[in-house]
């Protein structure tokens, strides 16, 4: 029974010391992706045939407004609408003021 205890106990100090350094590297590598608080990006689009235009609000993966200009228009153009312009990028305070402007292009896409 000694001897079953001590097996086990040697096996589970070598799973520790592999599995540690592992689980702290991946809490290390995604605590910078935790912390990063969300951007948005509102912008303007049209399409044609017949012409229709919208403002919309969309989470975007960067706060950078040409970074995030890329990113609104590959989604864009996905669905079918051409991009005019991004007019800003911001966090999630300024979401509520631009909810009711942006109507259902409201984090839609």
């Amino acid at each position: 029974m000694l001897l079953n205890i001590r097996r086990l106990v040697g096996i589970y100090w070598r799973m520790t010391r592999f599995l540690l350094p592992l689980l702290a590297a991946a809490v290390i590598t995604a605590l910078p992706a935790i912390a990063e608080a969300a951007c948005y990006a509102d912008y303007k689009a049209r399409r044609d045939n017949p012409l229709k235009l919208h403002y919309g609000v969309m989470q975007v993966s960067s706060c950078d407004r040409g970074a995030a200009q890329g990113e609104v228009a590959d989604r864009l153009a996905r669905n079918g609408w051409t991009l005019l312009n991004v007019l800003g990028t911001f966090d999630e305070s300024g979401l509520e003021k631009r909810k009711a402007n942006a109507g259902e292009y409201y984090l839609r896409f």
